[in-house]
């Protein structure tokens, strides 16, 4: 095995991964020395909705706001993979098509189940 061609491989990914850390600094740096620096004491407090806040900062919420939300993530990034399956479905075919098919079953007994246990009402 070719070791400078294993190496040569790798090169670009180093490249990324220090552009990616380097840009992001470079531009937060740039931000932190041009920005104005005029902090007076309403700037300093907790903005809400220009009102002066009240109250505890810790609010519960009721938990059926997390399982929807969780369950809208699950079938949104689930929902992801059906458009790299539409764009080569030609070249899948049929084993694609099926494949495709059960997943999507998959997917509608799990919002069956949900609909079922009653998650997706807010009573």
């Amino acid at each position: 095995m070719d070791l400078a061609l294993y190496y040569e491989n790798y090169t670009y990914v180093v490249i990324f991964l220090l552009l990616g850390v380097a840009l992001p600094v470079a531009a937060l740096t740039f931000g932190r020395l041009v920005r104005p620096k005029n902090p007076y004491e309403e700037k300093l407090v907790t903005y809400e909705s220009g009102i002066k806040p009240t109250g505890d900062a810790q609010v519960r919420f009721h938990v059926a706001y997390y399982i929807v939300a969780l369950e809208f993530i699950i079938f949104d990034v689930e929902t992801v993979f059906l458009y790299p399956w539409a764009v080569t479905l030609d070249q899948l075919g049929w084993v694609g098509l099926n494949a495709m098919l059960i997943f999507i079953f998959i997917l509608a007994l799990g919002l069956a189940y949900s609909w079922k246990k009653k998650v997706l009402e807010w009573n």
